[in-house]
């Protein structure tokens, strides 16, 4: 299996034994992204969360070569689905013309007692007709 691990010094580091992000030639897999800032720092209510962990993302991402605009799947996962409407709003924000699949799902708790937490599966290349 030939890929590659992808981090970056822009966004959190891992807190446990796994990668940012792993390459596989023209794919990009992430690891779920906490809304903790690259010194650490946990970001307060669903709006200021969402925003860094896209923050985060876009540094992962631009790391390994690639934008949102590669991005074709994402996974959220909330700890209150009564916060969707805000983090839709941004999440909109930063997907404003490219509609990836989602899934959302509520979750009992995330680590560090975040309020959310975002994976993304990136392509490169060309689309398939």
């Amino acid at each position: 299996m030939n890929h590659t691990v992808i981090t970056s010094s822009q966004a959190p580091a891992a807190i446990g034994p796994y990668s940012q992000a792993i390459r596989n030639g023209n794919m990009l897999y992430t690891s779920g992204m906490l809304p903790i800032d690259a010194e650490g720092q946990l970001q307060v209510g669903i709006i200021a969360q969402t925003e860094q962990i896209f923050t985060n993302l876009q540094h992962v991402l631009s790391e390994a070569g690639f934008t949102l605009e590669d991005v074709v799947k994402t996974s959220v996962f909330m700890t209150n689905l009564e916060h969707f409407g805000q983090m839709n709003d941004i999440y909109g924000h930063f997907f404003d013309n490219h509609h990836p699949a989602r899934t959302t799902v509520q979750v009992a708790k995330l680590p560090r007692d975040a309020e959310i937490e975002i994976e993304l599966v990136a392509i490169k290349g060309q689309p398939i007709q």
